[in-house]
């Protein structure tokens, strides 16, 4: 019986010493859960300006007030393989690796499947190993 007893008083000096500190656990959750609202505050969200419809003669001045825009007289290849199907058609005798990497700026996998692709449509053939000439 009194082994009873002890162990009995042990069980609830542990269930006390574990309700203290689930208590404490509880109010240092709810400091987080407060500091967290307050470092983020709610957005509002912002009114957007309304549009006035453009008068009929603002277009006219508009247009003739637009300065012209200066057009260069070599026009650049928007995509990559533009770029190197370009560079290979102004060529006579042929392009290889090295002068396309040079020219482009791309690295040797980046223009070996570009060259890939050109290959496969048909617009480019290899005259020897390494040297691309327009098909």
């Amino acid at each position: 019986m009194k082994e009873l007893d002890v162990f009995l008083k042990n069980v609830v000096e542990g269930m006390k010493s574990m309700a203290q500190g689930i208590d404490v656990l509880a109010e240092k959750l709810e400091i987080i859960a407060k500091s967290r609202v307050d470092v983020r505050p709610k957005r509002k969200a912002k009114a957007k300006p309304a549009r006035k419809a453009p008068a009929k003669s603002s277009k006219k001045k508009a247009a003739q007030k637009a300065p012209k825009r200066a057009v260069s007289n070599k026009a650049k290849p928007r995509t990559a393989v533009a770029t190197v199907l370009a560079i290979i058609n102004r060529s006579k005798k042929g392009v290889n690796m090295a002068t396309l990497m040079e020219k482009t700026g791309y690295d040797q996998k980046k223009i070996a499947n570009l060259v890939y692709k050109l290959k496969n449509q048909g617009k480019i053939k290899s005259v020897k190993k390494g040297v691309y000439l327009k098909a």
